[in-house]
C-alpha cells in the first residue's frame, strides 16, 4: 500500500518538475511572437536607413515560420522523442536569441528570428507532449490548464517586458532570453523524462512540405494584405497558392502511410470542435490586444511602457483564473466554462465600446474590460486545450497539440488582419473612436462565435479523478 502512494507521490512530483522547466521555454517563444513590436521604433533608429517595409519583417518572419513548422515539428516529437525535440528546439531558440541581440543590420535580425522560430517551432509541441506523458491522466487538464496559461501570460505581457527592456536597449529584447533560456536547457537536461518516440516510419515529406507551404503562404497574404492591398495580384495570388497546397497536403495525406497529420485525429472527442473554438477566440484575442496597443499608444498618446501596465491586469488574472477553473468545470462541465469565457470575453470588448472616451480614462474606462478579457481568456484558452487534448493517443500527443498551436496562430493572423482592415484610416478623432469602436464589435463578435462552439465539447473524466 505504502509503496503505490510513493509511486504516485514520485509521479505527481515528476510532473510538476517537468511543467515547470518547459513553461519556460513556452514563455520565452510566447513573448517573442509580442515583445518585439514596442521595440520596433529603437531598431529604426539604430538602424539608420531601415525602411519600415524591412522591418515589418521582423515580426512577420517569425510568425510565418513559427505558424509553418509547428505540425512538422510535433511529428517530428512524436517519432523522435520530446524531450530531445524539446531540448534541441530551446538550445536552437536560445542561439537564435543570442544572435538577435548581436544583429549588425535589418537582413541579419530577420535572418536570426526565424532561426528563433524554428527553435521555437520545435519546442512548443514537445513540450506539452513531455507535460502529457508525466502527468496522470486525472490530472492532465489540470495540467494542459497550466501550460496554456503560460503561452498567454507571455503573450500578453510582451508589451510589458518589451517596454522595460527597451528603457535599457532594444537589444535586452531578446538577450534576456539567453540566461533564462540556459538554465531551463541545464536543467532539462538532467530532469526531464524521456518517453520513447513510436519510432515508425519517416513522416510524409512531400506533405509535410505542402503543410508548410498552404501555412506560410496562408499568413503571408493576411499579414502583407493592408501593406500589398487585399484585392493586389500578390495577396490573391498568396491565398490560392495556400489552397493548392492545402488540396496537394491532404492528397499526400490520404496516401501515405504516415501522415504528418493522421485524419483520425480529427475523428476524436472535441478535436475538430476546439479547433474551432481556438481559431475564432485568438482572432478576438490578437483583435482585442492589437486594438488597446493602438488606442492607448496613437489615440491616447501614451508611452510603451504605459500602455504594456496598463494591459498587465488582465494577463496577471489569467494563471489565477485557470487554476480555479478546474472547480468550476467539476460543477458545470468543460463545454459551459468555454461558452462563459467567450461571452465574459466579449462583455470586456463591449464595455470598451460603452466607456473609453478621446480623453484618458484608464480606471472607468480601460481597467474594467481589461480584467474582463483576462477573465475570459482565463476559463476559454485553457479548458479548450484540455479539452482538444483530452482524447489524444500517447504517440500522438506532440503532434495533436500541434494542429491545435497551428490553429491558434492562424487565429492571431487573421485578428490582427481584420482589425487592421475594419480600422482603416480614420480621420479626426471622432472618426478614430468610430472605428474602433466597429473594431471592438467585431472582436466582441468572434468571441461570442467561439463560445458558441463551446457547449458541444465533452471533458473526459477519467476513473479516480478528484476536482481539480
Amino acid at each position: 500500500m505504502n509503496s503505490v502512494v510513493v509511486r504516485k507521490e514520485q509521479r505527481a512530483v515528476d510532473s510538476r518538475v517537468v511543467l515547470g522547466i518547459v513553461a519556460v521555454g513556452v514563455l520565452l517563444s510566447s513573448l517573442d511572437l509580442f515583445i518585439v513590436n514596442v521595440a520596433l521604433p529603437e531598431i529604426a533608429a539604430d538602424f539608420t536607413g531601415s525602411k519600415i517595409s524591412g522591418l515589418s519583417w521582423v515580426l512577420n518572419a517569425y510568425a510565418i515560420v513559427f505558424a509553418a513548422l509547428l505540425v512538422p515539428a510535433g511529428r517530428l516529437g512524436d517519432r523522435s522523442g520530446n524531450r530531445r525535440t524539446f531540448l534541441i528546439g530551446l538550445a536552437v531558440f536560445i542561439v537564435g536569441s543570442a544572435l538577435c541581440a548581436v544583429s549588425w543590420d535589418v537582413g541579419a535580425l530577420v535572418a536570426f528570428r526565424v532561426l528563433q522560430a524554428v527553435g521555437g517551432a520545435m519546442l512548443i509541441p514537445a513540450s506539452l507532449g513531455l507535460v502529457l506523458a508525466a502527468t496522470p491522466p486525472e490530472r492532465r487538464a489540470m495540467a494542459v490548464r497550466l501550460w496554456v496559461a503560460f503561452g498567454g501570460l507571455g503573450a500578453a505581457l510582451g508589451p510589458v517586458f518589451g517596454g522595460l527592456l527597451v528603457e535599457i536597449d532594444w537589444r535586452w529584447v531578446f538577450l534576456v532570453n539567453v540566461p533564462i533560456g540556459l538554465i531551463a536547457l541545464v536543467i532539462g537536461l538532467r530532469l526531464l523524462p524521456d518517453p520513447s518516440g513510436d519510432g515508425g516510419s519517416l513522416p510524409d515529406g512531400f506533405g509535410a512540405l505542402m503543410l508548410v507551404g498552404s501555412v506560410a503562404t496562408f499568413i503571408l497574404a493576411l499579414v502583407k494584405g493592408e501593406d500589398w492591398g487585399w484585392s493586389s495580384a500578390r495577396v490573391i495570388g498568396g491565398f490560392a497558392a495556400a489552397v493548392c497546397f492545402a488540396i496537394a497536403f491532404v492528397w499526400s495525406s490520404r496516401r501515405h502511410h504516415s501522415p504528418v497529420v493522421d485524419p483520425a485525429l480529427l475523428k476524436l472527442p472535441n478535436f475538430a470542435l476546439m479547433l474551432a473554438n481556438s481559431l475564432l477566440f485568438n482572432i478576438a484575442f490578437a483583435g482585442m490586444l492589437l486594438s488597446v496597443v493602438l488606442w492607448a499608444q496613437n489615440v491616447w498618446g501614451w508611452s510603451a511602457l504605459q500602455t504594456g501596465l496598463a494591459i498587465a491586469p488582465g494577463p496577471l488574472v489569467v494563471p489565477f483564473v485557470a487554476v480555479l477553473a478546474g472547480r468550476v468545470i467539476a460543477t458545470l462541465g468543460a463545454g459551459l466554462v468555454i461558452a462563459l469565457g467567450g461571452v465574459l470575453f466579449a462583455a470586456g470588448i463591449l464595455w470598451w465600446t460603452a466607456s473609453i472616451t478621446l480623453q484618458p480614462n484608464y480606471a472607468g474606462g480601460l481597467l474594467g474590460g481589461m480584467l474582463l478579457t483576462g477573465l475570459g481568456v482565463g476559463l476559454t484558452m485553457p479548458t479548450s486545450f484540455a479539452a482538444g487534448t483530452a482524447g489524444l493517443p500517447p504517440q500522438r500527443f506532440a503532434t495533436g497539440s500541434a494542429v491545435l498551436s497551428m490553429a491558434k496562430q492562424i487565429g492571431l493572423a487573421v485578428g490582427v488582419a481584420i482589425l487592421v482592415a475594419v480600422l482603416g484610416t480614420p480621420i479626426g478623432p471622432d472618426a478614430t473612436l468610430t472605428a474602433f469602436q466597429h473594431g471592438w464589435y467585431v472582436i466582441a463578435g468572434a468571441a461570442v462565435a467561439a463560445g458558441v462552439i463551446g457547449p458541444a465539447a465533452r471533458l473526459p473524466r477519467p476513473a479516480g479523478a478528484q476536482a481539480e
